[in-house]
């Protein structure tokens, strides 16, 4: 009888220690699994990352780096550029102009959607990025929604502040007043004299009168008076 209990504790001893191995593979496995799954998960996301994420992240990283080493430099009292070209040689400091006054040149119209795109380089380079305000919006959005990729739907997290609608609405009317200037109809003048026949005509003679206009005052005088010779 001894023999026979002390087989059946044994039997369920070797039993427990089956299940619980059995169980800690199971764990092991699920675990394995969710691994699995978030590294598939990262390389379709990086997949589907366009071709110059990581580039475009340095040069993001960059950029904020120089402008807090540009805000510190300003507190301090000092010019950024000018310590930063004292760092550097005659030919890498002229390379580094040539490249700024090439970044958006103006070269007249071509068509509209060359126009909006120096339009939009224009506005987004003239925007000064508050690194605070980056980390900030970056820790509350999140990575995903933050950088957003294809099909991130980010529509309504991001909150415009006073500041930024009255910015909106200083470089919209300085559009308004651009575009005014320069693109309103000349109105006629009907004490003018009419010496064209259309509005090419009329341009090209008030060409014609800003050049040669100081030398041909006194025969056009004469003409008018009938007493040229």
């Amino acid at each position: 009888m001894s023999l026979a209990g002390s087989s059946s504790s044994g039997s369920t001893k070797k039993m427990e220690e089956f299940k619980n191995r059995l169980a800690m593979l199971r764990a092991k496995r699920t675990e394995a699994k969710a691994l699995n799954k978030s590294e598939v998960l990262e390389e379709d996301r990086i997949k589907n990352l366009p071709k110059n994420h990581a580039v475009k992240q340095q040069r993001l990283q960059k950029e904020l780096e120089e402008e807090q080493t540009r805000q510190r430099m300003k507190e301090q009292g000092a010019d950024y550029d000018r310590e930063r070209l004292l760092t550097v040689g005659a030919d890498e400091a002229e390379r580094w102009e040539r490249k700024k006054r090439k970044k958006n040149p103006d070269v007249g119209f071509s068509s509209y959607e060359d126009a909006t795109a120096r339009q939009y380089n224009r506005i987004s380079k003239s925007i000064r990025m508050d690194p605070e305000r980056y980390e900030r919006e970056k820790q509350q959005l999140g990575e995903d929604a933050f950088y957003a990729k294809r099909g991130t739907i980010n529509i309504g997290l991001h909150k415009d502040t006073p500041d930024d609608i009255e910015n909106m609405v200083q470089d919209l009317e300085k559009q308004v007043a651009k575009r005014e200037k320069y693109s309103r109809r000349r109105m006629y003048d009907d004490d003018d004299d009419i010496n064209y026949i259309n509005e090419r005509n009329m341009k090209f003679n008030k060409k014609l009168e800003r050049f040669y206009g100081p030398y041909t005052e006194e025969i056009k005088q004469n003409l008018e008076r009938g007493t040229a010779v």
